[in-house]
């Protein structure tokens, strides 16, 4: 079908030898402007801005963002120590036995936090973001994604000319092919991608209760009056103000999270090593891997069932990467070299050594290594380092869901942006109380046992054994890294990772449910709204009203004054509840604008792509793509929308009428137009079909935010129309 076009697409970047950036920005044009070609028309923007470039960190500002990541990203691993010994459950400890534990978590925490992610995954960031739709997004900016799975509607075609690193080679492109043809691999990368979602919202809600039950659980060596039920309930009171204090924001809430780590990080250093000059200097011999051989050699069996314990020594390791956005590489690389992972070696150490002389304490390892006369001291940082943790985690959550709805994933749910300097602190209230609600049910149903313990490392180990598939899949296709050295990344973690798995699927009944409960819930939201949207999407395709018809519709049709917005999620055509709505209403306004808000798999889409308009049909008809990148933030409100569109429009008018017709329909007033479609599924289709559209799409559509929600529109200016659509 043919468009009318009014303007071509122009961009104009400045050059100053900053390769990478300029890449960056040519990307989200270059996105941009090939989806809007397959749509068939052309649009004009509505802003023009010189192109970013990214600021070149001194090494006293790397060292200054390195001090700020300790209060956000490494509050879970950093407060590890609290709960991995005491999660290990073995009776009579001998000293070699301890060695080799020792020697196991000193070894899981180089090979997985400092080699995986430290040095290898923190180079597969998105123009400085990272986490797992970081990699899904570059993935999809150089593969072409025929999916439906995900984002039927703002699905668009990658760049499969960006190339970042060497020169191609056969093997590689044969790996591109098999990817780009195959839906069934495509389905397979989402559903990981997904997955990892879901479990580190369960991580969410599993490292607050873990953090602050370890931390309190102390108080009870003060007193034998003192009860595990009381360390649930006081944690439980710690948990409420925690997650009643997130409306604040996290700048608010987390002012002092860095001083806090430090403070941590040096006390448990400073213990450590008076723990290993009094009871056990040579405690760093268990460096050896031959201490982890004799430790399986004398376990046995229970040496295996074991190993899902020390998964918690790197619990929040993955945090690293998530929160890249929000740092640098060089800077969570020279926090974690520097204090970070010398801190842990200590605290571990100090925790072995003591143990040695007192293997009788491996149950509450932490405070019993605690000398006496710093025990008040210490519990008091240990409360303040597990909010921390906490924080960490929560934010995190916030700010994956924001992802997930941004690529279409996720029903929209509300997005508070608690400041104005960082755009990625967010606030969602409903994500807030879930979260809040099941971690005060985690920590009353488990009291603090074992069994939280096997549910945490089950969430961990499954999102560090997704991030290791979808790291190859980058290094291969992506970065175009050698076959054989993309297979020896893969094979050599996902033996570790897959060991450490293995080790917990026997945990399954006894806690390891908890994440996949949680997990299952998210995943079945995910799923529901993303199948019900792509079947909404294939009904509009097919019953959207052709050219010809709806040129004699406007014709026909009573034109009043004023300016009509039509929200769709229909970018190329009219959406049949356009007919339904001249139909019902039996006239439409002499400038009539169909609006799309949708947002791009890429980080940020530049504010002179923002606004995209075309020409649509008859006179007055229009068409205008509103766009967003996944971590931008949604600040346009009706009245400045609608003064922005009304202007590019009168901008890119080919002659004085049309100004003067445009100019004078702002001034009759402005209506948008919310289409409600209800989705009703016949009985020709299958049970679980029609229930996941009938009641739970349903159900999603009806108690969740609309697409259209980013723009707050004022209701005194909204108007709903519903249609039923049986599919």
């Amino acid at each position: 079908m043919r468009r009318e076009s009014i303007v071509e697409v122009s961009e104009e970047h400045e050059n100053n030898g900053e390769e990478e950036e300029v890449r960056a920005d040519c990307e989200n044009e270059n996105e941009t402007i090939r989806s809007h070609r397959a749509f068939g028309f052309s649009f004009s923007s509505a802003y023009k801005m010189p192109t970013r470039h990214p600021k070149v960190l001194t090494t006293l500002e790397t060292m200054l963002l390195g001090y700020q990541s300790l209060g956000v990203v490494y509050g879970d691993l950093g407060t590890s120590p609290l709960y991995t010994f005491q999660s290990i459950r073995l009776t009579n400890p001998t000293e070699t036995d301890l060695l080799g534990i020792l020697s196991i978590i000193l070894w899981t925490l180089t090979l997985t936090a400092l080699l995986k992610y430290v040095l290898i995954v923190l180079h597969a960031d998105d123009h400085g973001e990272g986490g797992t739709f970081a990699l899904y997004s570059l993935l999809r900016q150089h593969v072409n994604f025929k999916s439906a799975m995900v984002m039927p509607i703002q699905s668009l075609d990658s760049d499969t000319n960006l190339k970042f690193h060497s020169k191609q080679n056969a093997i590689q492109s044969k790996a591109r092919e098999l990817l780009e043809k195959s839906t069934i691999v495509q389905n397979v990368i989402t559903g990981v991608v997904l997955l990892s979602t879901c479990m580190v919202i369960g991580d969410g809600a599993l490292t607050p209760s873990i953090s602050v039950l370890s931390a309190t659980q102390g108080i009870q060596s003060r007193s034998s009056k003192i009860t595990q039920n009381d360390v649930v309930w006081l944690s439980v009171a710690i948990l409420l103000l925690l997650f009643l204090f997130q409306r604040f924001g996290t700048a608010k809430v987390s002012i002092s999270f860095s001083p806090i780590m430090i403070v941590w990080f040096l006390s448990t250093a400073l213990i450590g090593l008076y723990n290993i000059i009094k009871y056990y200097p040579s405690i760093l011999k268990a460096i050896s891997p031959h201490y982890i051989y004799c430790f399986f050699a004398t376990q046995k069996t229970k040496g295996w069932t074991l190993l899902g314990s020390f998964v918690l020594c790197i619990t929040g390791a993955e945090a690293m990467f998530a929160d890249l956005g929000h740092f640098s590489k060089g800077a969570i690389q020279f926090a974690f070299c520097c204090m970070v992972y010398p801190s842990l070696i200590l605290a571990y150490a100090g925790e072995a050594a003591y143990l040695i002389k007192h293997p009788d304490q491996l149950s509450t390892a932490f405070y019993s290594s605690v000398p006496e006369p710093v025990f008040w001291p210490m519990f008091v940082i240990s409360i303040l380092a597990a909010v921390v943790a906490s924080q960490s985690l929560i934010s995190a959550s916030f700010s994956i869901i924001r992802q997930s709805i941004a690529l279409g994933c996720f029903p929209r749910v509300t997005m508070i942006h608690t400041s104005e300097k960082h755009e990625g602190q967010v606030y969602s209230p409903e994500i807030n109380y879930f979260l809040m609600l099941a971690c005060i049910f985690i920590t009353v149903g488990f009291k603090g046992g074992a069994q939280i313990g096997n549910a945490f490392g089950v969430a961990v180990i499954w999102v560090m054994l997704f991030t290791t598939f979808l790291m190859t899949v980058v290094m291969i296709v992506v970065w175009q890294t050698h076959i054989a050295l993309a297979l020896l990344f893969f094979s050599f973690f996902i033996i570790i990772e897959g060991a450490y798995m293995t080790s917990l699927l026997n945990k399954l009944v006894e806690g390891g449910w908890v994440p996949f409960a949680i997990s299952a819930l998210v995943i079945i939201i995910t799923l529901t709204w993303t199948f019900g949207r792509s079947k909404k999407a294939q009904y509009e395709a097919t019953w959207m009203v052709d050219r010809n018809k709806f040129e004699k519709l406007v014709t026909s049709t009573t034109r009043v004054p004023g300016i009509c917005f039509f929200c769709t999620d229909l970018i190329n055509g009219v959406p049949p509840i356009v007919r339904h709505y001249a139909e019902l209403i039996g006239s439409i306004r002499k400038v009539t604008v169909f609006v799309t808000v949708r947002t791009l798999p890429v980080r940020s889409v530049l504010p002179s792509e923002r606004f995209n308009i075309g020409k649509l049909g008859p006179i007055g008809v229009y068409r205008c793509l509103v766009q967003f990148g996944y971590m931008d933030i949604h600040t346009m409100e009706g009245d400045e929308f609608t003064k922005s569109v009304v202007a590019a429009f009168i901008d890119a008018a080919e002659n004085q009428e049309e100004k003067e017709m445009l100019d004078a329909a702002l001034r009759d007033g402005v209506v948008f137009v919310l289409g409600r479609v209800i989705l009703k599924m016949t009985e020709k289709h299958r049970c679980v079909k029609k229930f996941l559209i009938n009641n739970l799409y349903r159900f999603l559509q009806k108690n969740f935010r609309s697409n259209v929600a980013t723009l707050k529109i004022p209701p005194r200016k909204q108007l709903q129309v519903g249609m039923l659509y049986e599919i």
